[in-house]
Parts: C-alpha cells; sequence; structure tokens
C-alpha cells in the first residue's frame, strides 16, 4: 500500500463563497450552502495506483451515522448524485486532483469534517482532510428555503442592517438595527446557539439529524433567543427598570449582544424586550442561511384565555384596574417572518411564516412561538401548527374596555372590532420605505370574508356553533357577547368626544391638549368629566398616575365644547419611561347612566441630524457631522454619542458631547473608515442620564477602494 499520509488540500475558499454567497462572512473558513457544488484540489504525495480506490466520509455532530443522515460515505466517480453526497472527479494530472462535491439540498446544517480513504486490495489509510460549514441555501429550488426572488434574497438574507418600526398607529417612527450577521464571530456564536439548546443538551445525535427542517431549527431558536426555559440569549423586562443591565433602547443591533452573551459563558444578556428579541432573531436566521424579515403590528392584543378578546377593566377615572386586567393590547409587537417550505402542513401554506422569540406564552411548556404560516393565519386554520391561536389574535381580536364598579358590577363602555392588528408593517426591499403587509394577515376589516374567517377560527378555538355572522364570544364569568353586538355601542350615544394635540408634545416641554366634547341631541346635558393620565410603557402598562381631575361641563343643545388640559413638564419628568408615552383617558358620565371613554396615546418627539460631509470609499476616513438639540429647558452636561455600524467601524464609538444650555444646539463630528462597499447603516444615538435616548441612523453609500 502505498504511503499518503503526506498530502495537500486548497479548498478554493475564495472561489467557491462568492459561487456560495457566502463571501461576506468574516474570515477565511470555508462557508457553503447545501445542495450546491463546491470544488477543491487535492494533491496526493504521489498517483493512485491501479486497484486503489478513493472514498470520502462527510460527518456532522458529535456521534454521526449514516441512518441519522449525519454521516455520509462516497466514492469519487465520474458522475453525480441527485439526491445524496457526491464526488465527482474534474481532472487529474498525475497525483494531482480536482474534484467537485456537493451534499444533498436537505443536509443538516452545521460544522462537518471531511476525510478520505485511500483503499487497496490489501489495506487502506484514512485521512482528514478539513472542517467546512455547511448553510441552508435559498438559492436553491430543491432547498425548503428556496426564494426566487433575487432582490428578496439580497434582502431577508444578506442585507446586514435594516429598519424596525416602532411607536403607534398615529405615529409610526423608523430606528435602524444592526444585524450584523457577517461579522467576526457571530456565525459560531449562531451555531452555538442550536448547541446550547435543552434539545441539544439533552439528545445530541437526534438533534443535530433535525437540523435539515427550516422548521425544526426556528422553532429551536425562538426558544433561545430568551432566556425563560434555557440559558438562551436576552433575558426580556418590561417593568421599566434596568438595574445590573443594559435598557432594551439602548441596543443599537445585534452584535454586541451575542458576542456578550457567548463571552460571558453563555449568561443571558439583560435586558430586551420585542424588537430585540426580533432584531437578535433576524441575525441568527439570516446568518444560518434562511431568509427572515422584522415585521411590527401596531395594537398588538395579548389574548391570554383564547376567548379573541382583549378585555381591559378601568375605574370611573379611565384608569387601567392591573389587578382584573388579564389581557393587554400594546402599541406596538414586533416578531419575524421566515421563508420555508411547510412539508408538515402542504404547499398552499409555504412562504412567510410568523416566529417570536419575545416570551408571551409557552408553547408545548417552552416560551417560544411559530412558525405560524402567515396563509394559515389569514384563512383561519389556528387548529394547524404552530401557535396559530394566538397568533391570530394577535391581529384580530376584538377589544373591550369595561367599567368596573365597587359593587363588582361591570359595564361595557368601549367595544371595537377593527382596533387590534393595524398597520403591520415591514421595510421595503432595497430602500428604507416603510410596506404595509396587513393584507397578507386578514381579509379588509368588516367584510364578508374577513367575518367568515373570524367565525371559522372561532369555532376552531372554542368548539362551539357559529352559524352565519354571529359567533359566541366567550366571557369571564360565563358570559358572554354575540360578536356583531360589539360592532354597536353598547348604547346609542347623545354625546362623543375626542382628544386633540394642540401643539407638538416634545419631550422636555409642557404638553397642551383638548378635550373635544359635542352633544349629539338638541337638548342641554350637564356632564361629568373624570381625566387622568399616567406615564405608559409601550405596552400600555401604566407606571405612573400624573394627572387625576374632575369637571363638570355643561353642553347646550348640539354644541361642541373644549376642555383644555396642560400636563407641564414637572408632572411628567420624573416618571417618563424610555419609551416616551404617555395614556390620557376621560370617562364622561351623562346623564341617564351613559358613560363615554376617550383615550389617547401621546409619544413625545425629540430630534437629531446625521450628515456625511464627503464620499465614502472604502478604506479612506470619512467625516460624519451630528446636530444635537437638548429638548430640556434646563442644561445638560455628561451626555455622549455612542456610533455603530457594520462595515464603518469595528465595534462601537463612544463621543462626549459638549455641554448643552436649554434647549441648545451642538455639532459633534468624528471620521469613520468604511471596510465594506455598498449601502451601509450607520447608527447614532445620544445618550443622556437627563433624558431618555435620542436615536437617528443615515445610510451611506460606500464605493470601492480606487
Amino acid at each position: 500500500m502505498t504511503d499518503f499520509s503526506h498530502h495537500s488540500i486548497n479548498w478554493q475558499t475564495t472561489v467557491n463563497r462568492q459561487a456560495h454567497h457566502t463571501d461576506k462572512y468574516y474570515g477565511q473558513e470555508l462557508i457553503l450552502r447545501r445542495g450546491q457544488v463546491f470544488t477543491f484540489s487535492l494533491v496526493l504525495s504521489q498517483p493512485l495506483k491501479a486497484g486503489e480506490s478513493l472514498e470520502f466520509t462527510a460527518y456532522t455532530g458529535p456521534s454521526p451515522s449514516e441512518s441519522a443522515r449525519t454521516k455520509a460515505v462516497f466514492s469519487l466517480s465520474s458522475g453525480t448524485s441527485s439526491s445524496g453526497w457526491y464526488a465527482r472527479l474534474v481532472s487529474q494530472r498525475h497525483s494531482s486532483l480536482v474534484i467537485s462535491m456537493s451534499s444533498p439540498a436537505n443536509a443538516p446544517i452545521g460544522w462537518y469534517t471531511l476525510s478520505m480513504r485511500i483503499s487497496s486490495s490489501v489495506n487502506a489509510v484514512t485521512q482528514k482532510l478539513g472542517t467546512f460549514i455547511l448553510l441552508f441555501n435559498p438559492w436553491l429550488q430543491a432547498d425548503g428555503v428556496f426564494l426566487s426572488n433575487q432582490a428578496e434574497r439580497e434582502e431577508y438574507v444578506l442585507e446586514d442592517s435594516g429598519a424596525i418600526f416602532v411607536g403607534s398607529v398615529n405615529r409610526i417612527n423608523m430606528v435602524g438595527w444592526n444585524f450584523g450577521q457577517f461579522e467576526e464571530g457571530i456565525l459560531n456564536i449562531c451555531l452555538s446557539i442550536l448547541d446550547r439548546s435543552p434539545s441539544h443538551q439533552n439528545d445530541p445525535a437526534t438533534d443535530v439529524s433535525c437540523r435539515h427542517d427550516p422548521i425544526y431549527v426556528t422553532r429551536v431558536i425562538s426558544a433561545m433567543v430568551n432566556s425563560n426555559n434555557d440559558r438562551g440569549v436576552v433575558q426580556g423586562q418590561w417593568q421599566g427598570k434596568y438595574v445590573g443591565g443594559t435598557s432594551p433602547l439602548h441596543w443599537r443591533g445585534s452584535v454586541t449582544i451575542l458576542h456578550q452573551w457567548s463571552r460571558g459563558r453563555f449568561k443571558p444578556v439583560k435586558y430586551g424586550q420585542c424588537w430585540v428579541f426580533a432584531g437578535a432573531m433576524c441575525t441568527v436566521l439570516r446568518c444560518l442561511g434562511i431568509a427572515t424579515r422584522v415585521v411590527s403590528n401596531f395594537n398588538s392584543a395579548h389574548d391570554t384565555d383564547r376567548s379573541l378578546s382583549v378585555d381591559k377593566y378601568v375605574d370611573s377615572f379611565g384608569r387601567t384596574l392591573e389587578g382584573l386586567t388579564e389581557d393587554s393590547m400594546w402599541n406596538f409587537h414586533v416578531w419575524n417572518e421566515s421563508w420555508f417550505a411547510r412539508q408538515d402542513l402542504g404547499p398552499s401554506y409555504n412562504g412567510w411564516q410568523v416566529l417570536d422569540a419575545t416570551p408571551q406564552e409557552e408553547s408545548e411548556g417552552v416560551f417560544r412561538c411559530g412558525p405560524a404560516s402567515v396563509t394559515a393565519i389569514r384563512e383561519g386554520d389556528v387548529h394547524l401548527a404552530h401557535d396559530g391561536p394566538f397568533v391570530f389574535a394577535e391581529v384580530n381580536a376584538d377589544y373591550v374596555t369595561w367599567l368596573w364598579s365597587e359593587d363588582e358590577r361591570r359595564e361595557r363602555v368601549y367595544s371595537d372590532t377593527k382596533k387590534v392588528g393595524r398597520c403591520i408593517s415591514t421595510k421595503a426591499v432595497g430602500s428604507d420605505s416603510r410596506v404595509d403587509i396587513t393584507g397578507l394577515y386578514k381579509y379588509p376589516e368588516g367584510s364578508r370574508k374577513e367575518r367568515q374567517v373570524y367565525s371559522k377560527a372561532l369555532k376552531k378555538l372554542l368548539s362551539v356553533k357559529a352559524p352565519g355572522r354571529r359567533a359566541r364570544v366567550r366571557r369571564g364569568g360565563g358570559r358572554g357577547l354575540w360578536r356583531d353586538d360589539l360592532l354597536e355601542p353598547a348604547h346609542k350615544p347623545s354625546i362623543t368626544g375626542k382628544f386633540k394635540v394642540l401643539e407638538p408634545p416634545v419631550l422636555g416641554h409642557d404638553l397642551k391638549l383638548a378635550l373635544c366634547l359635542t352633544n349629539l341631541i338638541s337638548r342641554v346635558q350637564r356632564v361629568q368629566v373624570n381625566l387622568s393620565s399616567a406615564t405608559i410603557l409601550y405596552t400600555r402598562k401604566p407606571v405612573a398616575e400624573i394627572l387625576h381631575e374632575s369637571h363638570a361641563v355643561r353642553l347646550g343643545p348640539e354644541e361642541e365644547k373644549k376642555i383644555p388640559i396642560a400636563i407641564s413638564y414637572s408632572q411628567y419628568k420624573d416618571n417618563l419611561t424610555e419609551d416616551k408615552k404617555i395614556l390620557l383617558a376621560a370617562m364622561c358620565l351623562a346623564p341617564k347612566g351613559e358613560k363615554l371613554l376617550v383615550e389617547k396615546d401621546i409619544t413625545l418627539e425629540d430630534f437629531i441630524a446625521i450628515k456625511v460631509l464627503g464620499p465614502a470609499v472604502v478604506g479612506v476616513a470619512v467625516v460624519v457631522e451630528v446636530m444635537v438639540v437638548n429638548p430640556l429647558l434646563e442644561r445638560v452636561e455628561d451626555s455622549v454619542l455612542m456610533v455603530e455600524g457594520s462595515g464603518l467601524l469595528q465595534g462601537q464609538l463612544s463621543i462626549d458631547v459638549p455641554s448643552l444650555e436649554p434647549q441648545g444646539r451642538a455639532l459633534v463630528h468624528f471620521s469613520i473608515t468604511p471596510s465594506k462597499r455598498g449601502p451601509r447603516q450607520l447608527q447614532v444615538d445620544l445618550v443622556s442620564p437627563h433624558f431618555s435616548d435620542i436615536k437617528g441612523f443615515v445610510i451611506i453609500h460606500v464605493a470601492a477602494a480606487k
């Protein structure tokens, strides 16, 4: 037997990574996509002799086996295989071989080891050739994650920055997020997330064999991005206090979070809220090769009892009674969608799948959500895997407010079948524009088809008959309402009202509003108006009451009257959360027992401007100018700019800001040296101990080095 212990291999890493769309990953590791041919050259110590054969073994995981499809043994041949691993001899010159190789389109993803075995009739020698990483392949039609549109692949797989929509229905804001899936160490961290999961810890061989399936992988990642059942990546916190950690609003991207989790020996990173979980999961799934986007749902329901109703209880001032209110409606909630086939459900449900790493409810004993087919949600097929009822309620639940009396009676004072699931948004392909995708989740509100779907979903959820368009909705205490009854007010109203903002609500300034009441009848009415206001989190959970007052109002026949409302900065400054949100409520008590509840969410505005002073070129420093404004009527010290951007600078940059006079402005300059060409996102946050972060970002188009 000839001695083949000495050999050399050229993985042709640059060419293979370009062909496999993995050239953006940091480093020089061989990173491949499954089902796609790659080529390498192998130089043996001497040519193969007659009667000697060459065989390869590719394996992954701690206990590889052919039965589990984590190990494959295959010979060098002149042909190809349409189903399994194969190696084909492209050319041979003396002891130098050029070999093309491919994995099956449904191979498990992860780290692989490749070895060769040269055997003759009397002996055999085995040599390890090296290792490589195998990822999902959205460019390959045979792969379950295939996405046919090239522009969408560029956006949802290769784009390493993006925008997340936050705020409220009436004031949708956009914040930048650095996904950074190609940054140093991120791919290995993403693979380690799979290895740290309870599924892998309990049965590593089975877990690795299941990594061929995007349904399985995304469900594991959904659980591991939060820390509730495991030593997952991010620990959630919604109480407005972030002692011992970082405020969710201070994160500008996923890279720092993932590195902190890895370097901290997999201790959960403190703290996250929905957009942080969604941003981190988008990074992980794009990194593994699954097309993924971030989706924001405004007026997002959290229905705790599968009643398809969010029931809120208030007192006579419109203040939420936390002890009675179990359901909630968040101003916005952020989740992910990933694109893949649902071979467990059938081709009708292929495409976008909802995944949510925010720990809200358990799914099969674990805090995770999805994948739930967006098509299944739109069609009311809530019985299909996974977590359809919860997602369906997030975008379809009815919203009902009840006045709770001291004698424990309740009276419906507000109901709306169209309030929940508004302006469902994601970033446009190729730009930072907002795209409304509500129509992917539900038919037009109030349409016949929408009613039919609601009724269908309700039957599946509650196992009740719902003939026609009348669906019986179970409520607490065994009582119920016909859903059609919710389309009409509890009583025919004799008054209407709404809040009007008289001046733009700016952080650090007094708020000036008016409650506009209108008498709808032709006789005088005396109305008692109980006003309350509270600072709130984006989940609409009250933090502190800042206003509590009553007014007796006389309304002449068909008269409209404005009740002025002023909330000074001193009233809200100590209790304003980083969400910068205030909830205003008015309970209006008219004659003959009629009650009207008026509510308004207010988000305080801020300002930051970013300008790049000159062309941006790879390897050439360019100056950035940032204008910051002190929103307060007092001098501010100790502010800093926090700067981050993949391909623009390494890590984060912290820049001291000079003292800011009351409502004063300042220009701050710094330089960056881009390392990657193309559109890059630069995020700049003004961080101060005196007010909440003021966030901004700019897209910089970087030219290739000259």
